[in-house]
C-alpha cells in the first residue's frame, strides 16, 4: 500500500506547532461578562437555571467587576432587576433606577472597566413585553421615545456603550438622536441587530424575571428560519451557537465589527451536560467560544467569561 504523500498531522504534532498555525485564537480582551443587579445590600442570589451566576446587589456587583477586570476581561454587560415595574417599564430611565446606581458605583470603584448597558423594557414592565403596549400589542413608535430616555438615562449616569435589545423598528436612529442632542455624539451604540425569538432565552428570563405575561416576542423578534432578514443591520447576533451562520454572512459582507451573544440556554444546555459527565468542562468552554470567534465574532457576551478567561490565561 502507497504511504500518504500529504501529512498535515505533522503540524499537529506538537503543542508549540499547533499553537504557531492556530488560525483562531480567543483571547479574554474578546469577552463581555453579563451581570444582573437588584436591589438590596450584600445580595448574591445563584440563578437556579445558570449556576454560577446570581442577581447581586450594586455592592457584589461591584467586587464582581474588580475580579472581572483582573482576569483581563475589558467589559460588563448590565441587567437591571427593578424593585417595582409598571406598565411602562419607568425604572428603565429613573435617575435613580437600579442600573444607573450601578453604573455610578463600579464606575467610581473600577474605572478602567467599560460598562456596557441592555436596553429594553422587559425587565421593568409588569407585563413582561419590550415595550409599550397598547390594544394588546407593543406600540412600535410609542416605545421608540421610552427607549431613547433609557439610552440617555444611561450616558448620564455612565455607561460607555448603549445595547438596545428591543428590536423595535427605528430603535438606533430614536436613540443616536437622542443621545447626539445631549452631548453623547462619543458613545457608541452595540445594536442587536439580529435578536431572534429564539428558545434558548428560557435562563435568562428566569434571571431578569422578564417572562411575557401573554402571548410572545415573535412580532417584534426574528424568525429563527430567516437568516437573509438580519444583515439589514449590524453588530450583533443573538444566540450565537444555532446562528453561527448568520454571524459568518455579517462578517463577511460588511465590514464592520461583530458581537454575538452565547445567551443563557446555551449556558445552561453545556453546564446541565458537564455536571451530567457527557462533556469535558474546561475543553467545551473554549471549543464552544472558538467556534464563536471562528464564525466571525470579534466581541463574546458570555457567563463562561470568567472561566473562559482563566483558562486562557
Amino acid at each position: 500500500m502507497d504511504k500518504p504523500y500529504y501529512r498535515p498531522r505533522r503540524l499537529r504534532s506538537h503543542e508549540t506547532i499547533r499553537s504557531m498555525v492556530c488560525e483562531t485564537r480567543l483571547s479574554p480582551l474578546n469577552l463581555i461578562y453579563p451581570a444582573f443587579v437588584c436591589p438590596g445590600v450584600r445580595v448574591k442570589r445563584e440563578i437556579e437555571s445558570m449556576p454560577g451566576n446570581y442577581n447581586m446587589s450594586i455592592d457584589q456587583v461591584v467586587e464582581e467587576c474588580r475580579g472581572i477586570k483582573s482576569l483581563g476581561i475589558p467589559a460588563i454587560l448590565l441587567f437591571g432587576l427593578p424593585p417595582a415595574k409598571d406598565e411602562v417599564g419607568s425604572g428603565a430611565y429613573a435617575d435613580d433606577g437600579i442600573v444607573q446606581q450601578a453604573l455610578r458605583a463600579i464606575k467610581s470603584a473600577v474605572p478602567d472597566l467599560l460598562l456596557i448597558t441592555d436596553v429594553c423594557l422587559c425587565e421593568y414592565t409588569s407585563h413582561g413585553h419590550c415595550g409599550q403596549v397598547r390594544d394588546g400589542d407593543v406600540d412600535n413608535d410609542a416605545t421608540l421615545l421610552l427607549l431613547a430616555k433609557t439610552a440617555l438615562s444611561y450616558a448620564r449616569a455612565g455607561a460607555d456603550i448603549i445595547a438596545p435589545s428591543d428590536m423595535m423598528d427605528g430603535r438606533v436612529r430614536a436613540i443616536r438622536h437622542t443621545l447626539d442632542e445631549n452631548h453623547f455624539e462619543r458613545i457608541p451604540i452595540l445594536s442587536y441587530a439580529a435578536k431572534y425569538a429564539s428558545g434558548f432565552y428560557g435562563p435568562f428570563r428566569e434571571a431578569a424575571d422578564s417572562a411575557p405575561k401573554f402571548g410572545d416576542r415573535r412580532s417584534y423578534q426574528m424568525d429563527p428560519a430567516n437568516q437573509r432578514e438580519a444583515i439589514r443591520e449590524i453588530v450583533m447576533v443573538k444566540p450565537a451557537m444555532p446562528y453561527l451562520d448568520v454571524i459568518y454572512r455579517v462578517k463577511t459582507e460588511f465590514n464592520l465589527p461583530v458581537a454575538a451573544y452565547q445567551v443563557s440556554g446555551e449556558y445552561a444546555a453545556l453546564v446541565a451536560a458537564q455536571r451530567n459527565g457527557w462533556l469535558e468542562k474546561d475543553r467545551i468552554i473554549l471549543e464552544s467560544l472558538t467556534c464563536i470567534k471562528r464564525a466571525g465574532a470579534d466581541l463574546i457576551i458570555t457567563y463562561f467569561a470568567k472561566e473562559a478567561a482563566k483558562l486562557l490565561s
